[in-house]
């Protein structure tokens, strides 16, 4: 039986690199932002790579549910797939992915703010996905009965091997110490926005360091930060831990 993992974030989350460090388990597929395509046809937002984006992905909704819901590509155990909740503006949602296992990957607004800005136009909080996030963190919690795993981008860099057994654990899979490290340079899997947005993290093999301090913020970048930090701070009170 396939065990799909959903792990949702928000954008310059390492979210990347997390899908790198389970595509690098042999017993897992992984998937990069398929409802990616179907949100940006259906939201008009004027991303990088739009256009080709949507040309290259499923942009119906329920077909990218089916496929996502459906056997693992390569018929692997585990199917790590990668999600941004604030994507999901269509007819579907958390709520219809009942047989996922749910994770949830969060960041510090301004470490957010400050990645993103450099990468793409920040209009507003929203397009960071801090609020979406904790919404479906809540319904799953609520759905479950059970708090679902969160683990915070600064936690996984001072000390991934320790806070990825966590999430493992968490999520009740083996520990793969083959996490830790990946093949430098682009993937096959991939979205083609990735020649945009992965530029760091094709240029790596493992997680990063440690981060320091908080990136200073001001005008709109720093009152967006604000925006973002209850939602955020509701969430890292449950972080696993190493």
């Amino acid at each position: 039986m396939t065990i799909r993992i959903a792990m949702w974030s928000g954008p310059r989350n390492i979210s990347t690199a997390m899908m790198r460090s389970f595509g690098s388990r042999s017993d897992c597929a992984v998937s990069d932002e398929p409802f990616y395509g179907a949100f940006l046809k259906a939201s008009g937002e004027p991303h990088p790579l739009a256009a080709e984006t949507i040309a290259d992905m499923d942009c119906d909704w329920r077909s990218v549910l089916a496929t996502q819901s459906g056997a693992a590509p390569g018929g692997r155990a585990l199917w790590y797939q990668k999600h941004m909740p604030h994507h999901m503006v269509g007819p579907v949602s958390i709520a219809d992915m009942p047989d996922h296992r749910h994770a949830f990957l969060i960041r510090a607004p301004e470490r957010v703010v400050a990645s993103y800005r450099a990468k793409n136009e920040l209009r507003r909080p929203e397009m960071l996905g801090f609020a979406q996030m904790r919404r479906y963190f809540e319904s799953e919690a609520e759905r479950t009965g059970d708090v679902p795993p969160v683990v915070d981008s600064d936690d996984i860099l001072a000390n991934p091997a320790n806070v990825l057994e966590a999430l493992c654990g968490a999520l009740g899979i083996g520990w793969d110490r083959a996490m830790l490290s990946w093949k430098k340079g682009p993937h096959r899997e991939d979205g083609i926005w990735g020649a945009h947005w992965y530029d760091k993290v094709n240029a790596s093999t493992g997680f990063g360091k440690p981060p320091g301090p908080l990136p200073e913020l001001d005008g709109d970048y720093r009152t967006t930060a604000d925006a973002c930090r209850e939602d955020y701070r509701a969430m890292r009170r449950y972080a696993l831990s190493s």
